[in-house]
């Protein structure tokens, strides 16, 4: 479909059922592959982004079996790919294409990591540049700092690594997955600020559950001790994905609800459950369990308009930006540059996309400013980018009484394939 047309609608209620988190699925598809044993894992994502992780994995020799209803077999390999030759095409997914790369780079094979033209776009430099600290042999196929890559075995290397903190956060998560391969007592430095230190809390409980502990100095140094190696849990549940989460939470936000979330809740590791707190300080009414979150408009007027720093929920702060259109005031939403380096410059798109609703919007490294219309603008028509949560998340401006068309709907399927049928369902 080229294109869907959302009418205009003014209130939202009921109850979604979040599909499976991408983070958590592909982090745990990937540990339960290099893990000793077998297996079980439930409620995984079906979207793009898995599917890439998913093919790596069976062209890598992994035994992955598909036993229906989001449920995954998957057969470890003890850290031993039985294919150590093997060309990987990896799209769009960077949750795919970071971790294989530092895994591949240490586990002794011949490889080629490739992806579509934007992935080209989003550096890899600052994971290249700590793995060769640590005895990999990785060279560039195009662009310096840049996919696609070609991965030799590796050699000798130090035991200690530095990688930078402000850029994505993933190039920590493939580097804490990656060490226990090298079988050495392992270091890793972060230099400078880490973002996205969420993220980083979801890998450490993965690998908790996976059987390898890793000793940290704060968030600046992170080890890995030589004898670790991972095990099988057996049987792993994979979280409601708590950014696909927002977009409902803000429907009910703006729409009056109550919308109701389930799937994660107040004891998920996610970072992105922090969306919540960022709805109730602009005034929305927020209740939540320990596997459910519900969201309901101010009691009376508008929205609060709020200056967040968003550098603990940066792909959830995306809905903030499109919530900002119904609430008073000017919303600043700082430290959100790693929207940059993401599946387009969203903080760019973002302010384009705001704009053609009547919005206005202010724009710099790492920040955007979002000053509602007196009326928003009907009949905009929103480009997507590829991006899968530019068109989830102004799908929401349809609340506004307003009708917009949004192009290329189908990226949603990177992460939430059923988005427009589940957005339906709530708007009235």
């Amino acid at each position: 479909m080229e294109f869907l047309d959302l009418p205009g609608r003014s209130r939202a209620s009921g109850s979604v059922r979040l599909p499976g988190s991408k983070s958590i699925s592909n982090r745990v598809l990937l540990l339960a592959a290099l893990a000793d044993g077998v297996t079980d894992v439930y409620d995984v994502l079906d979207s793009d982004d898995t599917r890439y992780m998913l093919g790596a994995l069976q062209a890598l020799g992994v035994g992955v079996e598909d036993r229906g209803d989001k449920h995954w077999r998957v057969t470890g390999v003890a850290g031993a790919f039985p294919v150590r030759q093997a060309e990987l095409f990896l799209g769009n997914a960077g949750t795919a294409f970071r971790p294989l790369t530092a895994v591949l780079a240490l586990s002794g094979g011949d490889y080629v990591l490739d992806g579509v033209a934007r992935m080209h776009e989003r550096p890899i430099g600052d994971l290249v540049d700590a793995l060769r600290e640590l005895g990999a042999r990785i060279d560039y196929l195009g662009r310096p700092g840049f996919p696609p890559l070609h991965v030799h075995p590796a050699q000798a290397g130090a035991d200690t690594a530095q990688v930078r903190g402000n850029v994505s956060s993933q190039f920590l998560t493939g580097l804490l997955m990656a060490l226990p391969l090298r079988r050495s007592h392992t270091r890793v430095e972060v230099v400078g600020e880490l973002i996205s230190k969420p993220y980083i809390e979801i890998t450490l409980a993965m690998l908790h559950r996976f059987g390898v502990e890793v000793a940290r100095d704060g968030w600046q140094a992170f080890s890995v001790a030589a004898d670790a190696s991972y095990r099988s849990p057996r049987e792993i549940y994979v979280e409601g994905d708590a950014s696909s989460a927002s977009y409902f939470l803000a429907a009910g936000a703006i729409g009056g609800g109550p919308v109701r979330v389930e799937g994660v809740g107040r004891d998920s590791v996610q970072g992105d459950v922090g969306f919540a707190d960022a709805l109730a300080a602009m005034g929305a009414r927020i209740e939540m369990g320990p596997n459910w979150i519900e969201a309901r408009a101010p009691v009376q007027g508008r929205l609060r308009a709020i200056d967040l720093d968003c550098n603990a929920i940066p792909d959830a702060a995306m809905t903030l930006a499109v919530a900002a259109l119904f609430a008073d005031g000017t919303t600043t939403l700082r430290n959100i540059a790693s929207w940059r380096v993401k599946e387009t410059d969203r903080i760019a798109a973002m302010a384009t996309e705001l704009r053609k609703v009547g919005a206005v919007v202010e724009e710099g490294a790492d920040f955007l400013r979002v000053t509602p219309p007196e009326t928003l603008r009907a009949g905009a028509v929103i480009d997507t980018y590829d991006d899968h949560r530019m068109a989830m998340c102004l799908s929401l401006v349809s609340l506004g009484g307003v009708a917009v068309r949004i192009n290329d709907p189908g990226c949603v399927a990177k992460t939430f394939p059923g988005y427009f049928n589940a957005f339906a369902e709530i708007a009235r």
